[in-house]
């Protein structure tokens, strides 16, 4: 969140919406539009991690990933995949983001966020 405000404050085009819970995230898919959805598989009132996923996933067109704690997350990702779902296909450790550095450098946390839009054929190209 603190990355996301200075991005915005440096005047870089980024919306960030967040979502403390399974619930909340739920609500704002069903009423906004979003572009990218990077998904922790451990929200607070989620109780099994395959069906948070399943649960965003269905809520929408967008691109998302799987940026995660999880244990789970490289295999969720993959699952989404498999699924059709547009995902990046290698999920995100979210211990290992640079997370001091995003809000000294806003503009790397806006390239991270531009690097999880980027599909596959635009990468080789």
């Amino acid at each position: 969140m603190v990355a996301g405000t200075k991005a915005v404050r440096k005047r870089l085009q980024l919306d960030l919406v967040l979502a403390a819970s399974l619930l909340e995230a739920e609500r704002r898919l069903r009423f906004e539009k979003f572009d990218l959805v990077v998904l922790d598989l451990r929200l607070p009132d989620s109780v099994d991690e395959s069906m948070t996923l399943t649960r965003v996933a269905s809520m929408g067109k967008f691109r998302m990933a799987v940026v995660s704690s999880s244990e789970h997350r490289d295999e969720a990702a993959r699952a989404c995949v498999a699924a059709g779902v547009d995902c990046l296909p290698n999920a995100i450790a979210k211990e290992t983001l640079p997370f001091n550095r995003f809000i000294q450098r806003p503009e790397e946390f806006y390239d991270f966020l531009q690097s999880l839009m980027a599909r596959p054929e635009t990468q080789a190209a």
